[in-house]
């Protein structure tokens, strides 16, 4: 698990930044951490951060996340069913030529 920490430490943040100094290098660093800790979600914890799992106050997290996915899925969904293409007729068109005939 350390070994994952390390790489996405280097690669997605301590490679694509300037390196000048141990200064910089520490700035760098405490503001990774604090940015792991504090704010990224992680998905081994239902997308709570560590801390929130760690001092228990995340709890709410994925309740939330499982409520917006589904508020997502249900808004999309709903916008493919009204959209139509060239070849297809509008779905109140074609409603209304059936119940003409």
């Amino acid at each position: 698990m350390i070994e994952s920490w390390w790489r996405s430490l280097k690669h997605g943040w301590l490679y694509i930044n300037h390196l000048d100094s141990m200064a910089t290098l520490r700035k760098l660093l405490e503001f990774y951490v604090a940015e792991h800790n504090e704010v990224m979600p992680h998905s081994a914890f239902d997308g709570q951060t560590p801390d929130e799992m760690y001092l228990g106050r995340g709890d709410v997290v994925p309740d939330e996340l499982a409520r917006r996915r589904r508020e997502a899925r249900t808004t999309r969904m709903e916008q493919n069913r009204n959209v139509a293409c060239c070849g297809c007729p509008q779905r109140g068109a074609a409603n209304q030529e059936d119940l003409a005939a």
